[in-house]
């Protein structure tokens, strides 16, 4: 999960890059809906084109075009991925996101797992900061759990007691961020 707090930045890199492709594609025209349908259709652009993030432009395009002139101009775009870099990113931005392809790890779906407990500040978004915070918590309290269990461990085999050498001695806490990090 150490790279689940890069991904916030990766999704405001990968817009304004699909979103500067596309650009490029129609100097005269805009990015516009048709323009943004044209080239995810366009299979000369299947290898420079990021699928996944011209389709969150297309789906996403009438909350993009904030003007509801037709086209994603340089400042809407420059909106919304200053947004998600300095506010982070939705439950719903994660998702679709997810579904779309662009993050088929388990970073992302750790993320949404466990989006309630990220935010902290209860936005409805996740940043980076959040992210890698939960992230400390979640393998500090691992480490804990496993420190905890060796010292049980060793305790009660001095004292001939086989039972808490299992691994289902770990705190109540320790489930809380259990599945965060695969634990086992």
């Amino acid at each position: 999960m150490a790279s689940g707090s890069s991904i916030i930045a990766n999704i405001s890199n990968n817009l304004s890059n699909t979103y500067s492709y596309l650009a490029s594609l129609y100097p005269e025209d805009g990015v516009t809906l048709k323009n943004i349908t044209a080239a995810r259709n366009d299979g000369t652009n299947y290898l420079t084109l990021n699928q996944p993030f011209a389709s969150y432009l297309q789906n996403n395009f009438g909350q993009i075009d904030k003007d509801g002139d037709g086209v994603i101009g340089a400042d809407e775009m420059n909106n919304l991925t200053n947004t998600i870099s300095t506010s982070g990113a939705s439950r719903a931005e994660l998702t679709q996101l997810a579904m779309s392809g662009a993050y088929s790890g388990e970073s992302i779906n750790k993320i949404l797992d466990h989006f309630d407990e990220i935010d902290t500040n209860h936005d409805g978004r996740v940043t980076s900061a959040e992210i890698s915070a939960f992230t400390y918590s979640a393998n500090k309290q691992e480490m804990m759990d496993e420190q905890n269990h060796k010292f049980a461990t060793g305790t009660s085999l001095f004292y001939a007691d086989d039972s808490a050498s299992e691994l289902s001695s770990y705190s109540i806490l320790s489930y809380k961020y259990k599945n965060f990090n695969g634990s086992k």
